[in-house]
């Protein structure tokens, strides 16, 4: 039954390619995978195998591919991506020695490309359960690891219709699970090569916060007093909706104690003007058209590309992570690892992280806009609650970090030596 679905999801993909950029994208470059393999794997060379279905996971995994680099140079490292949005943005990354889309789980699709590159360890990040790959590695006996994996009640593997495709569980060497909760329901059909180690995300927010750039425009915008006047406080927008804008614009729109960086999560022409429309009697402009000199006098900053909210959270005093009345909210890791309160919207159940934050107050939920005037308000008038949110927040980060480590120091184990040449 999964094979014919898999050839039926194919033709899908080839028929809705016509239409679709993206779609197209993706089905051209699994259809070169196999010969990009052919023609660019060394074959006196080992291969660690890491796939990523889009670029969280592939972020989420990227502490662990650069630590190997770093740890095991003898090694090359092949990076697969099933996404457009992973691929696209990744395809030119240095960490690795080939970066490729994978092909739909076929048979002959799987046999082909294993047969192209023949690794000798392979890491699925995060929700990457593919059939026919696994089932070859493991007949291979070739080292498969789970990574940063989190398993909730609702997943097939759970259900009593999903247990022959739960069988597929059975090809990972280890899980590297993040919770507890993850371990147990493995436990309970039977799998035990589990360990709990925590996400790995952690420790990726700590490398970018390390790595962080300088951005004269935005230093400009949050140093700058007018007429002598002290700096105001900064609040950064980062990965925003319409839904989300609503609420925050309108608030500042009446606070003017506050500058507002706007980081949206889709920069499109469109979307500008709607924020921007959005602004009443405040001044407004743009990272891209704007200067160190006229950010300084602005009210509003719109980060109107990409690649630069991790480092702009820096500069903010308090941060909101957009998705939260939507599909749910994004990174709030990149906000909390620079000692910041981070607000959010409902949608962040599944967020074990926005849990963890709300647990030791260092994030904050709201549902309406009436809840964020009330936080913001408190947040205002109490500079004390303001600075300890932001540490716990921090320290949250802090204290889960480690999980590359551990993962590393458990296949190094003399249980599991499979990274340690003999």
């Amino acid at each position: 039954m999964y094979n014919i679905l898999m050839h039926l999801y194919e033709l899908v993909v080839i028929i809705y390619s016509f239409f679709n950029k993206k779609v197209k994208k993706m089905w051209d470059g699994e259809r070169i995978a196999v010969r990009t393999l052919r023609e660019k794997v060394d074959p006196n060379a080992e291969y660690i195998w890491f796939h990523a279905a889009s670029l969280g996971e592939f972020e989420q995994g990227r502490p662990l591919i650069e630590q190997i680099r770093h740890d095991h140079p003898e090694y090359k490292i092949l990076l697969t991506f099933f996404s457009p949005s992973g691929y696209e943005v990744r395809k030119n990354y240095e960490g690795a020695d080939i970066v490729t889309y994978l092909p739909i789980d076929t048979v002959i699709n799987a046999r082909r490309f294993l047969r192209a590159v023949r690794p000798v360890m392979a890491f699925f990040i995060k929700y990457e359960f593919w059939y026919n790959y696994l089932h070859i590695l493991r007949h291979r006996h070739v080292p498969v690891y789970s990574v940063s994996s989190i398993f909730r009640p609702s997943q097939v593997f759970f259900q009593w219709y999903g247990r022959s495709y739960g069988h597929v569980l059975r090809c990972f060497t280890r899980f590297y699970v993040q919770n507890n909760e993850s371990r147990e329901l493995l436990h309970g059909i039977g799998i035990d090569d589990v360990e709990v180690v925590g996400d790995t995300r952690f420790d990726r927010v700590i490398q970018i916060k390390e790595a962080a750039k300088q951005l004269p425009i935005v230093e400009a915008f949050t140093a700058g007093s007018r007429n002598g006047a002290a700096p105001e406080r900064v609040f950064v927008a980062g990965s925003s909706w319409p839904p989300d804008e609503e609420i925050f614009i309108t608030y500042f729109n009446r606070h003017r104690n506050w500058k507002l960086i706007i980081a949206p999560h889709v920069v499109s022409d469109n979307h500008l003007r709607q924020i921007m429309a959005m602004v009443k009697d405040r001044k407004v402009v743009r990272y891209t058209q704007t200067t160190p000199e006229e950010a300084a006098t602005a009210d509003f900053l719109i980060i109107d590309c990409y690649g630069l909210l991790s480092s702009i959270y820096r500069y903010g005093s308090v941060a909101y992570v957009g998705g939260g009345f939507g599909v749910g909210i994004h990174n709030v890791l990149e906000a909390a690892v620079w000692n910041i309160p981070v607000i959010f919207g409902p949608n962040n159940k599944r967020f074990d992280e926005a849990q963890g934050l709300l647990a030791v107050k260092g994030g904050y939920e709201i549902q309406t806009a009436d809840d964020f005037d009330n936080i913001m308000s408190q947040l205002d008038s109490d500079p004390q609650m303001l600075a300890k949110s932001g540490r716990e927040a921090g320290k949250y980060v802090e204290q889960l970090a480690g999980a590359t480590r551990k993962i590393l120091a458990s296949i190094n184990s003399k249980a599991n030596e499979q990274l340690v040449k003999k």
